[in-house]
């Protein structure tokens, strides 16, 4: 299991669900939702419920980024990748998140796996939204919140 953020991740954020395998935090000022996974691997039904309760909180307020810490994982799962990538990305594009900044593991083969997996997604999925959203990753969670 990974630590919590740091008071400097988490300046001018409150954490507004904390479960066993993610954490939320949200600034209503910055417009901005964070998402840090706690666990190494995340069943996909427990992935989706959390990510329906984020949906709940973003509902809820008026935010414009989504910052998706995936730093803990050491396991790529593609029909998660696929759920949140097709129907939660457009879902939550409805309530104004159009920019998402990601942080992925440093392990290699990660980065080679999501590439593999959203060029398949792309491809089986013509209609996505993806050009509507601002998609960019980063190496940290500063980093994430400034670009």
């Amino acid at each position: 299991m990974t630590d919590v953020l740091t008071p400097s991740e988490i300046n001018n954020f409150d954490l507004v669900l904390d479960q066993k395998s993610a954490q939320v935090y949200v600034s209503r000022e910055l417009k901005i939702v964070i998402c840090k996974l706690k666990l190494d691997y995340i069943p996909i039904e427990e992935f989706k419920a959390v990510f329906h309760e984020i949906a709940t909180v973003v509902k809820e307020g008026d935010f414009e980024k989504f910052i998706f810490d995936k730093r803990a994982l050491r396991a790529f799962h593609q029909p998660t990748m696929e759920w949140y990538f097709i129907h939660w990305k457009k879902e939550m594009l409805q309530y104004g998140i159009k920019t998402h900044r990601k942080i992925l593991p440093a392990e290699k083969w990660f980065e080679k796996m999501v590439q593999i997996a959203k060029a398949q997604i792309l491809e089986n999925y013509p209609d996505n939204i993806i050009n509507q959203l601002d998609i960019q990753y980063c190496q940290s969670i500063e980093e994430a919140i400034e670009k």
